[in-house]
């Protein structure tokens, strides 16, 4: 089915005549294809679902999240922030963030409507990756007028976010993991790697601490491959258990972000 150009009055179509899985969304009642994405689109679905989901105050966070804020509106963003229940079925309302990303062939009208559509719903920020031409975010937010970050920029949303990151780290898979691992160490109680450094290296410390720093950097490398969907066997996790060295933890914590398949984890 054809995107529809033009929609006069609502059209026939309501959320709950759709099921998981078909490939649409609805705007105003009228259905609006939705066609696989490509591999630069994908691969920048997962780094933003990592950066934004592992933020220390970020509770919920979901990818295609179907969000139903009236009977004749259906929309997925790319990455939804907050109000992401753990049970199946639309989410009612909309998310405090939405993350949309914009490749080859973006339906730009379609788009506009996905942006606007959120927003008069509750949504508080919708932030738009462009992957063609310049790298950059638009930030569209309720009642402002629209502005452009770029590469080098920084990106906050108070209230939803805790921690402010660069626009790169949306879509540059080495950008993303420094902004990810600050994030899993903040939510095991470190401010930074720094931290983390430093209390390896402070005169006097404990044992405990020590191997408090090593079971953070554990579980924050299986926190990073469960976050994209990649499931530790148990080997890896055995082999994991046996290393004390967190220098070793950091650089396999590093590859995690990045890696296509959890076999790859310890070569290199």
């Amino acid at each position: 089915m054809k995107n529809p150009t033009i929609r006069r009055g609502h059209g026939p179509f309501h959320a709950d005549q759709l099921r998981s899985g078909d490939p649409y969304e609805l705007s105003n009642g009228h259905p609006i294809e939705c066609l696989p994405t490509g591999g630069r689109g994908s691969k920048a679905n997962l780094i933003g679902g990592l950066v934004l989901g592992t933020d220390p105050d970020v509770e919920s966070a979901g990818v295609d999240t179907g969000y139903a804020p009236t009977p004749g509106t259906l929309r997925a963003p790319d990455v939804a922030v907050g109000n992401v229940p753990d049970a199946p079925g639309w989410v009612a309302g909309a998310p405090p963030l939405a993350l949309e990303y914009a490749d080859t062939g973006q339906d730009e009208a379609d788009l506009a409507l996905k942006i606007s559509e959120p927003l008069a719903a509750g949504t508080r920020f919708v932030w738009v990756v462009r992957l063609t031409g310049p790298r950059r975010v638009e930030i569209h937010e309720s009642g402002q007028t629209m502005r452009v970050c770029y590469p080098g920029d920084w990106l906050e949303a108070p209230g939803i976010l805790r921690n402010r990151f660069l626009v790169e780290s949306l879509y540059d898979p080495h950008a993303a993991a420094t902004a990810a691992l600050r994030n899993l160490l903040q939510r095991q109680g470190y401010r930074d790697l720094d931290e983390v450094r430093g209390e390896g290296r402070a005169e006097g410390r404990t044992e405990g601490k020590a191997e408090g720093a090593v079971e953070s950097l554990r579980g924050a490398v299986l926190d990073v491959l469960d976050g994209r969907g990649m499931i530790a066997d148990a080997a890896t996790r055995a082999r994991l258990e046996r290393c004390v060295d967190p220098e070793q933890l950091r650089h396999w914590l590093r590859r995690a972000a990045t890696l296509d398949d959890v076999a790859d984890l310890f070569e290199g």
